[in-house]
């Protein structure tokens, strides 16, 4: 059966979150140009989920930091690499009481968190006695040392573990979706195999169709190319293709106005791309798939663009792509199913750990099931000697009875007068 699931966007690193910060210069529009221009308020944007399981954590830090007037000066003058290497966060150490304040306030409450998951996770496993202070350890967003005063070696450990993590996680996604494709596959031939040779012709057949149809969709541009933000300008924006201007674009699709196109706000421009191959109504189209060439198309865009790879699109990266052979170039874009995804060896390596780990499931159920067996043999003795005990108390009661009011001829007490 087809999952449909929407792959998490992989939006901030947590120094694109800081950097997003920085006062942008303002680029003018022509108002005339644009119909029904809607403002966007910035400030009732809320930032991307990132992904991280530390989050709500990041977004807490960040959000204490900028209500720091110097520790925000010192940020909009800094540079990529200073807020990478840690330099900038030394600054955490001239910020105010108040701030740091609640910084702690949030280590303490991330590090509460942090415990509370380390012992439901000991406890679903009935494993005691462990050191939570140790187990900390496995986390590396901050100081588990102390864990009730948020340090600049906090802020930088944050920064780090952030950057590591969000610069591998487009790698695992596309782990993932390589994964998903397999089994869909394993998940096909097994079923062929429960078929008659008839029936297994036809499934095949339609399988065959299926592919056909998805594949027969119109070009789609190569992304970042001035055909396809033409494209997004004439049926998104609602402009004259023949009045398109690069800098004019890039400012309606800053969406939050912070002199950057992110990845989200990258994304966001390939949605019509995308149309043209998946729609949510056929048969033949897998979202997952347009989820992952979404994905696709932002690294190439970020590839050809983001000369200094720190994941942000500025003006100047932009306009100076735009002046490129490849940007006037009308290629079309090789779309998912134009391509290998795995190979018959990659597939029967995955099948070969489907099985192993089939196996170790069944052999689980069948110590399971022994356990449930011996258990209920332990229960049925039980309840037979319970049961034998019962009537043993039975019987020595009516003796007792039989010891007290013994009975003579005709059913009298021997004792009793006659009458």
């Amino acid at each position: 059966m087809r999952r449909r699931t929407v792959l998490p966007r992989c939006c901030f690193l947590l120094v694109t979150c800081l950097l997003a910060n920085l006062e942008a210069v303002p680029i003018d529009i022509d108002k005339t140009k644009v119909k029904n221009p809607h403002p966007v308020d910035s400030a009732k944007i809320e930032p991307p989920d990132t992904g991280l399981y530390y989050d709500e954590y990041l977004k807490q830090v960040i959000d204490v930091l900028e209500t720091d007037n110097h520790f925000r000066e010192k940020l909009q003058k800094a540079d990529i690499e200073e807020i990478k290497s840690g330099r900038l966060s030394k600054e955490l150490d001239l910020v105010s009481h108040h701030v740091r304040t609640k910084l702690d306030e949030l280590k303490r409450q991330e590090v509460g968190r942090l415990r509370m998951l380390i012992k439901a996770k000991l406890d679903s496993r009935q494993d005691t006695g462990m050191d939570h202070h140790a187990l900390l350890k496995q986390f590396d967003h901050l100081n588990h040392l102390n864990p009730d005063k948020f340090e600049s070696r906090d802020l930088d450990m944050l920064i780090k573990a952030a950057t590591s993590d969000l610069e591998h996680y487009d790698k695992t996604r596309h782990e993932e979706f390589k994964k998903y494709e397999m089994m869909k596959e394993h998940e096909r031939r097994e079923y062929l195999k429960t078929l008659n040779e008839e029936k297994r012709k036809e499934e095949e057949a339609k399988f065959e169709e299926m592919k056909r149809k998805h594949e027969n969709h119109p070009k789609v541009n190569h992304p970042g190319s001035k055909d396809q933000l033409k494209e997004v300008w004439e049926q998104t924006d609602g402009l004259d293709p023949n009045d398109f201007d690069p800098k004019t674009f890039f400012k309606l699709h800053d969406v939050n106005s912070d002199g950057f196109l992110d990845e989200q706000e990258l994304e966001a421009l390939f949605t019509k791309e995308l149309e043209k191959v998946y729609d949510p109504k056929n048969e033949e189209d897998d979202m997952v798939e347009m989820e992952e060439e979404r994905l696709r198309m932002r690294e190439h865009v970020m590839n050809e663009v983001d000369s200094n790879k720190d994941r942000l699109v500025t003006l100047e990266e932009f306009l100076k792509a735009t002046q490129k052979k490849e940007f006037l170039e009308s290629d079309s874009w090789e779309t998912l199913d134009h391509q290998q995804l795995f190979t018959e060896e990659e597939l029967k390596e995955y099948e070969s750990l489907i099985s192993i780990q089939e196996n170790e499931l069944k052999k689980k159920a069948d110590e399971l099931q022994k356990q449930k067996e011996e258990l209920q043999r332990q229960h049925d003795q039980l309840q037979a000697q319970k049961q034998e005990y019962h009537q043993v108390v039975q019987q020595m009661e009516q003796k007792k009875l039989q010891e007290i009011s013994p009975s003579g001829p005709g059913g009298r007490s021997q004792f009793e007068p006659l009458i």
